[in-house]
Order: C-alpha cells, then sequence, then structure tokens
C-alpha cells in the first residue's frame, strides 16, 4: 500500500468513527456543572449542563466586573482559559502571571510573578492551569519557559518541597544535556490521581529536544513514568526510524493539550506534531507522529 493510499484509508477510517461517534453522541446526564479543569473537563469537551444562562436571556447579560491585568505589552497576547474553584478564578496574565481572583467581585487574592523584575520581550503564551487538591494540601500548577510551578492555591506562594524550591526544569531528564534545550509547555497537562501528566512544545527545527510525555508526582515533583513518543531501542516502532534517531531527531510532542476518559480503562488522548527533523523519517517512521 503506498503512502497516498494508507492516507485516504486513515481519512476514510477516521470519517467512520467520527459518523458512529456523532450518531450515538448524547448530552452528558451527569457532571459537567463546574469549569475547574480547562476546556471543562478532562475529556476537553468544552460543555456545561448548567442552564440559568441560555439563548433566550443571554443578550440580558451585563458586566459584573472586569479585571485588568495590568502587563500587557506591544506583541503580547493571552490565551489562558480561567478555572473556577470553590468561588476562586484562576488564570495567568500576557506575561504569564499566575494569579486568582474573587470569581464573585474580581477582587485579587494574590498574584505570582516567575520573573520579577525582568522586562519581558517577545510572545509569552500560556493556555491555562491546573488544580489539584487532597484535603487541605491545594495546588495550582502552571509552566513559564522552561519551568513548572506549583502554588499553594490559597496564597499563591511556591510549595518548596516541590522540586527546587516550587519548580521543576522541563529540560531535564530527556537524555540530553539540558542547557542546550528549549523546552515549555504553552497547554496545561491533565490531572489523574496524583499525577500531572505533561506535554511540551520544543523546536520545529535541530537542535531540539524529543516530545517524551512525562507524569509528576504532583506533591514532589518527580517523575513517575515517561513515555518516548521517539521510541527507544527495543521499544515498539524503533525499527521504523532510521538509525539511532531516537538520539537525534527531536519534536513528535504534544503541544496544543490533552485529554483522559475513563472507560473500560484510564486513556489519555495525545495528539502529537511531526518529528522536528522530517530527513531522519523512513517511510513508516510514523508510529507516533502525527497521531492521537
Amino acid at each position: 500500500m503506498n503512502r497516498t493510499v494508507a492516507f485516504l484509508s486513515g481519512v476514510a477510517v477516521l470519517a467512520a468513527l467520527h459518523g458512529a461517534e456523532r450518531a450515538h453522541r448524547e448530552k452528558p446526564r451527569d457532571g459537567y456543572t463546574k469549569w475547574n479543569v480547562v476546556a471543562g473537563g478532562k475529556d476537553a469537551i468544552h460543555y456545561s449542563r448548567l442552564d440559568q444562562i441560555n439563548g433566550g436571556n443571554v443578550r440580558q447579560l451585563q458586566v459584573a466586573w472586569t479585571y485588568d491585568a495590568g502587563d500587557s505589552y506591544p506583541g503580547s497576547e493571552m490565551q489562558c482559559n480561567p478555572i473556577v474553584v470553590g468561588g476562586t478564578l484562576y488564570a495567568t496574565s500576557p506575561r504569564v502571571r499566575a494569579f486568582a481572583l474573587d470569581a464573585a467581585t474580581g477582587k485579587l487574592k494574590w498574584s505570582f510573578d516567575p520573573y520579577p523584575g525582568e522586562k519581558i520581550s517577545g510572545k509569552m503564551r500560556n493556555r491555562g492551569v491546573n488544580y489539584w487538591a487532597d484535603g487541605n494540601d491545594r495546588r495550582i500548577f502552571f509552566a513559564a519557559r522552561q519551568y513548572l510551578y506549583a502554588l499553594d492555591a490559597d496564597t499563591g506562594h511556591a510549595i518548596p518541597t516541590f522540586g527546587n524550591d516550587g519548580r521543576i526544569d522541563l529540560r531535564e531528564g530527556l537524555g540530553r544535556a539540558a542547557e542546550t534545550l528549549s523546552v515549555s509547555s504553552t497547554s496545561p497537562g491533565v490531572v489523574y490521581n496524583d499525577l500531572l501528566i505533561m506535554g511540551s512544545i520544543v523546536p520545529e527545527a535541530l537542535p531540539s529536544a524529543p516530545g517524551d510525555i512525562r507524569a509528576y508526582d504532583v506533591r514532589t515533583g518527580k517523575v513517575r513514568w515517561q513515555f518516548h513518543t521517539l521510541p527507544h531501542p527495543g521499544e515498539p516502532g524503533y525499527e521504523t526510524w532510521a538509525r539511532d534517531s531516537w538520539d537525534i531527531v527531536g519534536g513528535v510532542n504534544n503541544w496544543a493539550g490533552m485529554s483522559w476518559m475513563r472507560r473500560a480503562a484510564c486513556c489519555s488522548c495525545l495528539p502529537v506534531r511531526r518529528p522536528s527533523i522530517s530527513t531522519e523519517r523512513t517511510p513508516l517512521a510514523t508510529t507516533y507522529s502525527p497521531i492521537v
């Protein structure tokens, strides 16, 4: 089967699956009454069952409050999808400053700046934060540049027992010299029990980092498991790549965010992009790129 036929066959399969899904899709009957996860839930379907606001009255809405982050600059942007937990709204600003607001009044509760006193230039992109709680231990996670931060959800202070004084370096643990890599995460991961599962954003040209999917312990920041989207020797799909590609090629990373669903077992959906260099691929070297 040539590559064109294979592509068309894949499109046909996806179309059939999509049609079957639409035929059996129903509005969820339970849950979906909160927005404590980016995109509305861990399955990221952007849905809410709340019906106080509807098509008949939405035009009657009036502004209750506004909050100006106050740190925009030429070329800046704000892509954050805020979350609301226990009456508190959590989000990030154009310079990726994390903050918490009273969701009823818009009053600032706390603010955390990962770059205090530093002048920012160029785009800083962040699409949201993660929330995790165990009793009175409540945490907000967000990424800025190469660091993943863990903050106290009540105070905004970095949690010193997480990683190195409240943050971990996303460049570390990828099997290459960390100081030579550019790794960040512009989209929040997903929380599963006491794990924070993260993707990454890396350069699209070499030199680049591999796009490993990593699960971090939410309490300590230690890596609990790591999935190689660029297969290592002995792993499924390794034979479809040119020799030693795993140690040279970068990318095959999940930059746009992910979701997970609980069916018979827990399943995480991880869209990934192409490798950071295409000349290292054989015709079959698409084991995990691009896929869901």
